[in-house]
């Protein structure tokens, strides 16, 4: 058994499987700073207000009131948290367009690597045409179509 779970741990894709998520955990880190640290304060600075999770409504409470959701949470306060489901929809957006504009910067790079390296490849000359009588695919060389026999201008 430890023989078999050896040869499996050791396949290409579970290594392959494991190098990603490695790197996508490392990544993760990277768009969640550049979200945190860099767009979610100019956010804040823009709209004047950094974090919406404070935003709710107490549900019932017989008269309660608190002032902060940690404070109506301590009293044990049924609480519609709206403030941190909108914080999470701006991670959300921020952090996919963040990935968007990797992604696009990766793919443009990639793209002007291609143009430096390689040279335009020539398209394959055909070795085929169609006939004008049947349109059956034949031999770009033929002067007589092998399925209707017509006679074939050069």
């Amino acid at each position: 058994m430890l023989k078999e779970f050896k040869k499996f741990i050791m396949r290409g894709n579970m290594m392959d499987l494991a190098v990603g998520m490695i790197i996508g955990a490392a990544f993760n880190a990277i768009v969640t700073s550049l979200v945190n640290d860099i767009f979610m304060p100019l956010l804040a600075w823009i709209v004047g207000k950094p974090d919406f999770s404070d935003l709710f409504v107490v549900l019932g409470g017989d008269g309660k009131t608190a002032a902060t959701l940690a404070e109506a949470q301590e009293l044990g306060l049924t609480t519609w948290n709206y403030g941190s489901f909108i914080t999470a929809i701006i991670n959300f957006l921020l952090m996919a367009f963040v990935v968007f504009l990797i992604v696009k910067g990766m793919n443009k790079l990639a793209e002007s690597g291609k143009k430096l390296g390689k040279k335009e490849e020539k398209k394959a000359e055909p070795t085929t045409k169609v006939c004008p009588f049947c349109q059956s695919e034949i031999s770009i060389k033929a002067t007589r179509c092998p399925h209707c026999t017509s006679e074939l201008k050069k």
